[in-house]
């Protein structure tokens, strides 16, 4: 049936989706007829199966925590194993609806987009559409998830020329749209436990996050909780031991760049400790690391290659503006707890800068050197 798609078949204008579906079954048997080529066995496809596979322990830690929140604000009591599978289910029954609304929407949108221009469909929305439930409350109204995703997709990356164009992170700007559009949904003390119809939290308890908590907690607000995960918060930020163990994957095979990783974590541990030695903030410079979504977009956001510096130096420049600005607003905006989201977008904003002077810098040195030679 193959030659039905292809160029005369009377179906050729459905080559994209099939092509799309053939690629990602079987290996393409695609080969070079002419000129030099490189044989490597790492491509797109595999890049974003090991970044899936990086990001799945934060996922299915977050769908239980989801469940392990409505059992603390319900007053629920039992042992951890006793209660293991009602919490993942309660999760599975509240974040399932969100993947499916993500991919149905962007997955449409990126279909129609290469049927329309001609072109391949890339693989890089199977990333964006797993993160964007991630990074948002549970209890977001489903049609304001497919409504910030569509503007992603279409305005954050078709309009450029879609995967490996966009200058900003798809699923950042969808959460961004979210958060300014919608307000009341993404903030708050009553956005980050879900219940069953009906069901309201003990009166005594609160949902809020630790960066904005200011009552009585239903959960533990130590080192070792914000480490664990077991706070509220959106669904797959809250771990940061799940999103280490992913951190560690991304670097062992070169997908994600540890010199971002670590420009971020120094960044904001220097205008942390600023800030403590300026009496800004009572709390300690490394749990600011701990808090809010900074652990998962630094590994997850931030070293994103298609809109973080890609020259070796400018990568440290980068990861080192995104931590400062995260723990500069947290210290200087009351009205923002947390910072990540807007420092990595204005950070991908001036990547291209930061790479353009970095490459200038190094081509000046060297012209320079062979004067003077």
């Amino acid at each position: 049936m193959k030659p039905i798609f292809e160029k005369g078949g009377k179906l050729y204008w459905l080559h994209s989706t099939v092509d799309a579906f053939e690629t990602f079954l079987a290996v393409p048997a695609t080969t070079t007829k002419k000129g030099a080529h490189v044989r490597d066995c790492i491509d797109l496809k595999r890049i974003i199966i090991l970044a899936l596979i990086a990001v799945c322990p934060a996922a299915l830690f977050g769908v239980w925590n989801v469940g392990y929140q409505h059992q603390l604000a319900m007053g629920v009591t039992g042992t951890f194993w006793a209660n293991l599978w009602p919490n993942l289910w309660f999760g599975i029954l509240k974040v399932l609806p969100l993947y499916l609304v993500s991919y149905i929407v962007g997955l449409t949108i990126e279909f129609g987009t290469a049927q329309i221009r001609g072109e391949e469909v890339n693989e890089g929305y199977l990333m964006t559409g797993f993160l964007i439930p991630l990074i948002i409350p549970v209890t977001t109204p489903l049609w304001m998830v497919a409504v910030a995703t569509a503007f992603s997709v279409i305005f954050c990356k078709e309009v450029f020329g879609g995967t490996g164009m966009n200058f900003w992170n798809p699923a950042l700007v969808a959460r961004a749209f979210l958060f300014f559009s919608y307000p009341n949904q993404m903030s708050g003390s009553n956005v980050w436990i879900a219940f069953k119809k009906g069901e309201t939290m003990l009166d005594a308890c609160t949902g809020a996050t630790p960066l904005a908590l200011d009552g009585p907690a239903q959960y533990g607000t130590g080192w070792w909780d914000l480490f664990l995960g077991t706070v509220p918060g959106s669904v797959g930020e809250t771990s940061t031991l799940c999103i280490l163990l992913g951190a560690i994957l991304l670097i062992w095979t070169g997908v994600g760049s540890w010199k971002i990783m670590c420009g971020s974590v120094a960044g904001a541990l220097l205008v942390g400790f600023l800030g403590n030695l300026a009496g800004a903030t009572d709390i300690p410079c490394y749990m600011q690391l701990l808090y809010g979504g900074f652990a998962f977009g630094t590994v997850f956001m931030a070293t994103d290659p298609v809109t973080s510096c890609q020259t070796e130096c400018g990568k440290w420049i980068y990861g080192l503006i995104i931590g400062m600005l995260c723990v500069t607003v947290r210290l200087f905006n009351p009205g923002y707890a947390e910072g990540m989201m807007l420092a990595i977008l204005l950070a991908n904003t001036f990547a291209p800068l930061i790479d353009h002077c970095v490459t200038t810098t190094h081509i000046n040195r060297k012209a320079k050197k062979l004067k003077a030679a």
